[in-house]
């Protein structure tokens, strides 16, 4: 097993060289505007993977992984000559499904802020069912004939507190 650094650096320099590579040499006019968005290596630096996304509809997608597939040769030929390894990985092209998530949650994102936008239309007119304050406060302790609250003193038993406090309610 190889160092996982060393896969990673090797997936970086895989990626550069495949887009560099469809950009100057390939020439199938089935290609369309292809993206080379990411590249992964197995840990014994066997294989790759080589994410892409193409710009455009259904059919040139489809297009330009048949043109990816036929240029799977010249491809690895150029990164065993770029990077100079003894062993070059096979390349294997999948279409990276980034884009198409990012575009479905963006229209999740929408569809919740206009589900938002009508709650709040409909909240602008309306009031609380109840009361504005709905929560029970604890009645407020009057004081005693004498002008003291109903508290303990050092000298006097919680007893004897409490049945003057409710004598005096």
């Amino acid at each position: 097993m190889a160092d996982p650094a060393r896969a990673r650096k090797l997936a970086v320099r895989i990626r550069q060289i495949v887009s560099a590579t469809i950009e100057m040499q390939i020439k199938d006019p089935r290609l369309g505007m292809v993206t080379v968005t990411d590249a992964r290596v197995t840990s014994d630096l066997r294989e790759a993977t080589v994410f892409y996304t193409v710009y455009g509809d259904e059919t040139q997608i489809a297009d330009s992984a048949k043109a990816l597939a036929s240029a799977t040769g010249v491809l690895r030929s150029a990164v065993g000559k770029q990077t100079g390894i003894k062993f070059v990985p096979t390349l294997t092209f999948v279409a990276d499904i980034v884009p198409d998530t990012a575009r479905e949650l963006e229209e999740a994102l929408e569809r919740a802020r206009q589900a938002d936008a009508e709650l709040a239309r409909a909240r602008e007119g309306a009031a609380f069912a109840g009361e504005p304050d709905p929560y029970r406060k604890p009645a407020e302790d009057e004081d005693d004939e004498d002008g003291t609250d109903a508290v303990a003193t050092a000298d006097e038993d919680v007893d004897d507190v409490a049945v003057r406090s409710r004598s005096a309610s």
